[in-house]
């Protein structure tokens, strides 16, 4: 899908962090995702990149995915997936299945009315 196709696809707008790899650079940097669709993200950050720079992007909620910068205007980047993804899962809070919520971080249930001798519990 080149970057003109891509222009035309829904994009979500949001506050997202992304961990960045460009080929050929041993580390990383992170950059803002400010836009993300199916087919490509708007990413803020101190970047270094023409345009045509092969890249992973590691997503949360949605992991590694392989791309190439599209255009760059400043501070910011633009990114054409080699394959789509599903935008809504960044959007997903990482860990709310109930199992997967540690004990602690669960709401307390109400606590008795009664101590069970007839007496209430004052509310503090």
């Amino acid at each position: 899908m080149s970057a003109v196709d891509t222009r035309n696809l829904d994009r979500d707008s949001l506050f997202l962090m992304a961990q960045i790899t460009f080929d050929g650079r041993a580390e990383s940097a992170r950059g803002k995702v400010r836009n993300l669709s199916a087919g490509g993200m708007m990413v803020e950050g101190e970047f270094e990149v023409e345009r045509g720079t092969r890249l992973t992007a590691e997503l949360r909620n949605i992991g590694k995915v392989k791309g190439n910068v599209a255009w760059v205007q400043g501070s910011r980047i633009g990114v054409a997936f080699d394959k789509e993804i599903d935008p809504k899962l960044a959007r997903a809070p990482v860990g709310t299945k109930g199992s997967e919520v540690p004990s602690f971080a669960r709401p307390a249930l109400d606590a008795p009315k009664f101590d069970g001798s007839g007496h209430s519990f004052r509310r503090i």
